[in-house]
């Protein structure tokens, strides 16, 4: 029974990364959609295929691939925290400058900070998600290099050498 037509055999459970369910989720929708960079690539489809049945591929494209697409990801949360933090401060010049005239405009000026607030709170715990995956996938992408690199040295490129992955 071949697993290598299903599932890639340098593939770990990614509930054996220390992550949490939703840092898992996370992982799994980079898996699926940033982890080929959009291209239908053979790793990128091993990827996609792998986090369908909860496994990471630990071959050094798709973890490349994956670190890619969490750095957009946080490029793109990190520009929302600062547009948002940029409106919070807008709303609290808002909030101090009409205080005193406008107590109905303060309190629409307040809930909107509220939910502002709301937002940049969801947006850091969504960051430090991120970050966390990333870092682990950086381990991973580094340890999948030097078996590689190993491999290449020591001349045993076959496709009958194990790779084992201790998490």
């Amino acid at each position: 029974m071949s697993t290598s037509s299903h599932v890639p055999g340098n593939a770990v459970p990614d509930t054996q990364l220390g992550l949490s369910n939703e840092e898992i989720q996370l992982l799994r929708h980079g898996q699926q959609t940033g982890g080929g960079g959009g291209g239908e690539s053979t790793s990128s489809r091993a990827a996609s295929r792998a986090s369908s049945q909860g496994l990471l591929v630990m071959d050094p494209s798709s973890l490349a691939a994956l670190g890619r697409h969490f750095d957009r990801v946080m490029q793109r949360i990190q520009q929302q925290l600062e547009y948002l933090i940029e409106q919070s401060q807008q709303v609290n010049l808002e909030v101090y400058d009409r205080a005193g005239n406008l107590v109905d405009n303060a309190d629409r000026e307040i809930a909107r900070y509220h939910s502002l607030m709301a937002q940049i709170d969801e947006l850091e715990l969504d960051f430090d998600r991120i970050s966390h995956i990333r870092e682990i996938v950086a381990g991973f992408r580094q340890r999948a290099e030097d078996i590689e690199r190993e491999l290449e040295i020591s001349g045993s490129g076959s496709n009958s050498t194990a790779i084992h992955w201790k998490i």
